[in-house]
Order: structure tokens, then C-alpha cells, then sequence
């Protein structure tokens, strides 16, 4: 029996679905995966064993003026037909979305061929592919329990899916493999596209911060500083294999406010200086996020164009001496718990679907005479 994950566009939106993905396989099922033709998704995807990945064509949906929207819509119109076609040939048993454009013309086509739908929505307000296919889906998995409320009887909290092997990484590999010393570890992250003013910054106070902590700053792909060779700093465009171990080794987090990225650094205990990505360049969603760790205690919250040489090293350094205060208001989140409650919604929904499609079918047979 065959199972369809989608989702893409950046590792948030993949992530989640690669822990869920051996679950799956587990209980059984053919697993497939429909992101974009090229792409992270495509990347990390097709390196995991008997996954079978579908590319299709994919747009944006804006909300603001662009050159591409007069072009995008017909490659949403593909992607359609083509995850139409890929519904009737593979005739699954359910789809789960992390969402992503790529994502929106997936859970369509299962919606048209009586596919039942799970989706799952990290940030704390819903971005516009999750409004588009919040109607077709049985379940909204969320990260925060503010936003399974404002969805209604489909909004389900559940938490983030976490990868298994994150909670089980060896600090001791990770120090032995980077060649670091004794100190604290401050790990930098920007995300899986990286982030150049965290980066600039980051760098223009590596002299006050390398007396005290090793730094590992997990930059973006071609965002590498070649010059910088710096004892005790260690630039990396992206992760993948060894994350875990690298995680492990943190003391502190300086990163964007991504929901999946922090819930991680939150299942790990890690105390986090969380800088979101402005809402000129977004929809406010990190904003959102890093306001709502910083009121549970799990981070502290530093607006982008507030940051100084001075307040960064500082914050950093505060953030190092309360960190087991931010550690102990974690301990108490039970964030570890999300990979599992996804999991029993979506197979809650698919034993659920073939009563209610029998049930329909026999009233437009009923209907038809």
C-alpha cells in the first residue's frame, strides 16, 4: 500500500517529513515522495532508502507584486496535472504535507481523487499554503497550541516531528571530528539558506567571542568566508549527517526563528538567541515564533535591526550565564513527543476515511437512481 509525504522549498519543510518517513515504512507502507523537479527536497530525499521521489513543476503564490506571478500560475497549473496523474497511478492511501508551494497542487489532486489529507503548519500563523489547503485536508497538525485553536475542530496541537536520531547525538564525536578544545560551544545557524546578517555579524566579533567559546557557524550553501581561518572557528555551508553530534555539543543556539529549527534546539534543551527575519522580508511568522519562545523562557528575543557589536557579544554572553534557567523551562515543554502524536493522527484519519467514503458513495449511488 502506498503512502505520499510532500513538502519543500527550504529543510523546514522536509525535515519533519524524513522523521515521519521511517515510520511509515515500519507499519508497512510503499512511501513516495512529490516535491519540486530540483530542489533541497529532491537533495535530501532521494538518499533515504525505499523512497521513491516525483518531481513536479512548481510556482510561488505571492502576495505581493513580482514578474513571476504572471508566469508561476502556469507552473502551478502543471504541478496539478501532474500530481493528478501521479494520484491515479499510485492510488494512496493518504498524503501528509509540511507544506511549502510545491505542496499546495499535491494536496488538490488527493483531495480530487477522495485521498484523505494531513497537514502540519510549524509557525504560529498559518502561512497562505496552509490556508489553501486547510479545506481539503481532515487534520492541521500545529507546533503551538495558540494556532490549533484559531483551526477550528481540524486544528490538532501536537508539536513538531523530530528525527529520532536528534535527541541521540555524541557531543565527544562532534569534538573529536571538528578538532575543538574544552570550551563552550555557541552553534550559529541561519537556516538552510542562510542568513547574511547574522553571518556578517557573527564574524565582525569573532575576536571578543573566540577567547571564551569555540564557535560553530552553520552559514548557508556558497556563504562561506574562505579568509577566515580563525583557531576555534568552524564554517560549514550545511549539515546534514552529523547535525545531531553538533547539536549535542552546543552549550547555546544563536539562530533564525524558523519554528522547526528552534523545536529542535528546544527538544535538546538548548538556550537560544533567536534573530527573526524581519517582517519586511517575510510574513511575520519568525517574529511571531521568537516572541512566543521568549514568553515561555525557552530564548531570548534580538530584533535584526537592533543589533550592535556590543548588545550581540553581550547578549550572547548573558544568554551562556542563565542558560540553566532556559535549559530547566525546556525540560518542562515535553517538545520530544511531536513525532509520535503526528503519527497517530495521520493513521487516526486513514482508518477513519474509507467509512465516510463508503458512506458517500452510497448516497450518490442512492442520488444517481
Amino acid at each position: 500500500m502506498n503512502f505520499v509525504f510532500t513538502g519543500g522549498g527550504t529543510a523546514g519543510h522536509i525535515t519533519p517529513n524524513i522523521a515521519l518517513i521511517p515510520l511509515m515504512q515500519q507499519k508497512g507502507y510503499t512511501v513516495h515522495y512529490i516535491g519540486r523537479e530540483s530542489g533541497i527536497e529532491r537533495e535530501l530525499i532521494e538518499k533515504m532508502p525505499g523512497v521513491t521521489y516525483h518531481g513536479i513543476s512548481a510556482g510561488k503564490l505571492r502576495r505581493y507584486n513580482n514578474i513571476k506571478n504572471f508566469t508561476d500560475p502556469f507552473r502551478v497549473i502543471k504541478g496539478y496535472f501532474q500530481s493528478m496523474a501521479l494520484m491515479k497511478k499510485l492510488k494512496p492511501a493518504g498524503v501528509f504535507s509540511k507544506g511549502g508551494f510545491v505542496s499546495v497542487p499535491v494536496v488538490m489532486a488527493a483531495g480530487a481523487h477522495h485521498v484523505p489529507v494531513v497537514i502540519h503548519e510549524s509557525d504560529m500563523t498559518p502561512g497562505l499554503a496552509t490556508k489553501l489547503c486547510l479545506p481539503t485536508a481532515k487534520k492541521a497538525c500545529t507546533t503551538f497550541e495558540r494556532t490549533a485553536e484559531s483551526l477550528g475542530k481540524k486544528g490538532v496541537f501536537t508539536g513538531t516531528p523530530l528525527r529520532s536520531e536528534l535527541l541521540h547525538g555524541s557531543k565527544e564525536s562532534a569534538r573529536r571530528l571538528l578538532g575543538l578544545d574544552r570550551k563552550p560551544v555557541i552553534l550559529v545557524m541561519g537556516g538552510s539558506l542562510g542568513a547574511k546578517a547574522i553571518n556578517d555579524r557573527i564574524r565582525a566579533v569573532l575576536p571578543r567571542l573566540l577567547p571564551s567559546f569555540n564557535i560553530i557557524h552553520i552559514c548557508g550553501s556558497g556563504k562561506l568566508e574562505k579568509s577566515l581561518n580563525a583557531p576555534g572557528y568552524i564554517q560549514k555551508e550545511y549539515i546534514n549527517e552529523k547535525l545531531p553530534d553538533i547539536m549535542a555539543l552546543a552549550d547555546i543556539v544563536v539562530s533564525r526563528a524558523g519554528s522547526n529549527s528552534i523545536n529542535e534546539f528546544l527538544a535538546l534543551h538548548k538556550p537560544m538567541l533567536l534573530i527573526p527575519l524581519p517582517a519586511e522580508h517575510s510574513r511575520g511568522d519568525q517574529l511571531d515564533n521568537a516572541e512566543e519562545f521568549e514568553r515561555r523562557g525557552y530564548a531570548k528575543k534580538m530584533l535584526e535591526e537592533e543589533i550592535t557589536d556590543d548588545k550581540l557579544v553581550c547578549e550572547i554572553k548573558n544568554l551562556f550565564d542563565e542558560r540553566r534557567r532556559y535549559a530547566e523551562a525546556m525540560e518542562k515543554s515535553g517538545s520530544h513527543l511531536g513525532r509520535e502524536k503526528v503519527f497517530n493522527v495521520i493513521m487516526d484519519v486513514m482508518k477513519e476515511y474509507p467509512a465516510k467514503v463508503a458512506k458517500g458513495q452510497r448516497q450518490a449511488e442512492k442520488t444517481s437512481l
